[in-house]
């Protein structure tokens, strides 16, 4: 008999935010549909103006298109669900749909990890290499690597996901989390998982350390340079190109790294939840709310992309 045949649980319960009265539900739900309105509406903007603006067509506002799709896609994945279970507390969940859900957070933020590490080292070698730069990020390498981080999200979604939905669910389902992430659900698998934790750690460092490691080797010799740069101006200029992107790393790895290697008997699942939201819901809204602030070339690219659309006279 497989453990397939064990399983007897055919829906969960997302704990969610249950443990709140009704009325902070639903200012929660006002709150969240916001930012999830924002998100979209932001990332899609950024989308446009990085296609259509003829200044903006540099490998990194590739990436950073490419981001935006990633931030799409993993706050559709997120929000719709977790804004049902505050509004008409519909917490319940099919046994395919958390699979579902599980499987597509594992391929977007694994994808994210890797695209991230990408973008730093599109700006280490704009920085530390500028004469090799249109021959190292060339259109077609440009493709390639933006395909390879998509791509790298694949793997890791469907050995986590299938591996964790053949255990058996014969006891509870109650899941104490606003959507299926691996931990709360492993909780539920009635059988040994100590094998599975080994090979999520290892999956884990893989893709959430390792392309941090990638990312902060990438800064140490960004600053490098622009420490060695004779003129102030020059380094001011130089490190504004790529403060966006650092910024936006440290929002996300934060809570990325607080989340999953904290040791388990000091994380409660309330404290969990608060940092998921942070790099779940928070940090897809701030991405493009940081690059339309902090980069005068996006800045400059709305303005005119505003003045086709909307005529000079309407600004």
């Amino acid at each position: 008999m497989t453990w397939k045949n064990w399983t007897i649980v055919n829906e969960f319960v997302l704990v969610s935010f249950s443990a709140l009265s009704i009325e902070l539900q639903a200012l929660l739900f006002l709150l969240f549909l916001t930012i999830h309105l924002l998100t979209l509406m932001g990332n899609v903007l950024i989308i446009l103006v990085t296609t259509v603006d003829s200044a903006l067509q540099s490998p990194m506002y590739f990436f950073l298109r490419n981001l935006s799709f990633l931030e799409i896609g993993f706050n559709l994945v997120i929000v719709p669900k977790m804004l049902g279970t505050l509004i008409i507390q519909d917490t319940t969940i099919s046994f395919l749909g958390c699979a579902t859900q599980m499987y597509f957070f594992f391929f977007f933020g694994a994808a994210e990890c890797c695209l991230l590490a990408t973008m730093a080292y599109d700006r280490y070698v704009a920085i530390c290499d500028p004469l090799r730069y249109p021959v190292i990020m060339g259109r077609r390498s440009c493709a390639q690597l933006a395909a390879a981080s998509w791509f790298s999200g694949f793997p890791v979604a469907t050995m986590q996901t299938t591996w964790i939905f053949s255990f058996p669910f014969c006891g509870p389902n109650r899941v104490n989390h606003f959507f299926c992430d691996s931990p709360p659900v492993i909780a539920l698998v009635c059988a040994d998982t100590s094998l599975f934790e080994l090979e999520s750690l290892m999956a884990t460092v893989l893709f959430i350390l390792f392309p941090f490691l990638l990312i902060l080797g990438s800064y140490v010799r960004i600053l490098s340079t622009i420490f060695r740069m004779p003129s102030a101006e020059g380094k001011r200029k130089t490190f504004s190109t790529c403060s966006s992107h650092l910024l936006v790393v440290s929002l996300f790895y934060s809570t990325a790294i607080l989340t999953y290697f904290r040791p388990r008997s000091s994380t409660s699942p309330e404290s969990k939840k608060i940092l998921s939201l942070s790099y779940t819901v928070v940090t897809p809204m701030l991405n493009p709310i940081i690059y339309s602030l902090r980069n005068s070339e996006v800045k400059a690219a709305l303005r005119r992309v505003s003045r086709r659309t909307l005529g000079p006279e309407k600004l």
